[in-house]
This record gives structure tokens, sequence and C-alpha cells, in this order.
């Protein structure tokens, strides 16, 4: 991800975070992946710079939390962004 730091769960409240916002751009990375198919594996390397064969464990958890979180920001998370208010 070029630098980008991410932890190794996404969040899984039903509240969008900081991280959520942050991560954004990834999430819909992620979720183009999984629509072309790519195993966890690939997905590990190419978003998140984890080699899957130096901690196979790791690196499903890393990509089934951010992607189960970024398909939580497609289905029921993105109204919390249309219902936020600009703060002033």
């Amino acid at each position: 991800m070029g630098g980008v730091e991410f932890d190794d769960a996404a969040p899984s409240g039903e509240t969008i975070t900081a991280y959520d916002i942050a991560h954004a751009p990834l999430y819909i990375r992620l979720m183009d992946a999984a629509v072309e198919g790519l195993d966890w594996r690939a997905i590990a390397i190419r978003l998140f710079e984890i080699d899957p064969e130096q901690g196979p464990d790791r690196a499903q958890c890393v990509v089934e939390s951010h992607l189960a979180r970024a398909l939580w920001m497609r289905d029921e998370g993105y109204k919390g962004l249309l219902s936020a208010r600009p703060s002033t």
C-alpha cells in the first residue's frame, strides 16, 4: 500500500471510525480485488505488502478482517456517512 499503516484487524463495531474513513481507498481496492476473484494470498501481497508464506495466519486475518469491514461499509456503514453533519 505504499506506506499506508493498517491494523491487523479492521474495526468491527456498528459505527464508522476515523480508521474507516482513512482506509476507504483500501476498502474500495479490496472489493475490486474480490470481484476480480483474487485469492486472499494475492490480496495480502498486493494491498498489504504481507508475504503469506511468512505469516499465513496473520495475512489471512488481515485480508478477511478488512474485506469484511469494506463490505459492511458498502452495505451498512455508508448510511452513517450520509447522515453525518459536517462540523463548522
